[in-house]
């Protein structure tokens, strides 16, 4: 969506608004209150309110990452649990007795 080239400091929404389960919208980061009061935002504040914006965007992709990989790594190991190396928590191992000799 293009805007105005009037605006100083354009606003951050691309067009997608629609609120996650926190509140903030899906396309450009801002909070319900940071969307409603932009127009009356000082410079520094617009500039403070992006910055918050690209914080929570990183911080959403990274959530997102990670639970993608979790999900990979569950599903592989669902798949073949043969390959699964990782040592189940109960498992307690006992070296005690163990020499080189």
């Amino acid at each position: 969506m293009e805007q105005l080239a009037f605006f100083a400091i354009p606003s951050p929404c691309i067009g997608v608004c629609q609120s996650d389960d926190r509140g903030y919208c899906l396309g450009c980061m801002r909070s319900r209150d940071e969307r409603f009061n932009w127009q009356t935002f000082s410079d520094a504040q617009k500039y403070d309110v992006i910055r918050l914006c690209k914080q929570r965007k990183r911080r959403r992709q990274l959530a997102l990452l990670k639970a993608q990989q979790a999900q990979l790594q569950q599903q592989r190991a669902e798949a073949n649990p043969e390959l699964n190396f990782d040592p189940a928590p109960e498992a307690d191992l006992d070296f005690g007795d163990f020499s080189l000799d």
